[in-house]
């Protein structure tokens, strides 16, 4: 289990290489009323933003969108999480 916040894309990619990569993948949300989502579009700023044609001068952030919900988060996934029911 990864127990430490991920802030970059190294440490997502580190957290998830021991898994199987056709292994589904779920985004949980709201512990105090958990649902399931799956990933929606993975876009970084400010190279995929629609721009101006002014250069970027911001550093680059990696976007990770809310895709569909799926339903509620199974409680063994809550527990896995570290989130009480």
């Amino acid at each position: 289990m990864y127990d430490q916040t991920i802030a970059t894309v190294g440490e997502l990619r580190a957290a998830l290489d021991r898994y199987d990569p056709a292994t589904p993948v779920r985004f949980a949300q709201q512990p105090g009323y958990p649902l399931e989502y799956t990933v929606g579009r993975v876009a970084c700023t400010p190279e995929d933003a629609e721009g101006d044609g002014t250069p970027p001068t911001d550093p680059p952030v990696v976007w990770i969108g809310e895709g569909d919900q799926v339903g509620s988060l199974p409680a063994i996934a809550a527990d896995a999480l570290g989130w009480t029911r």
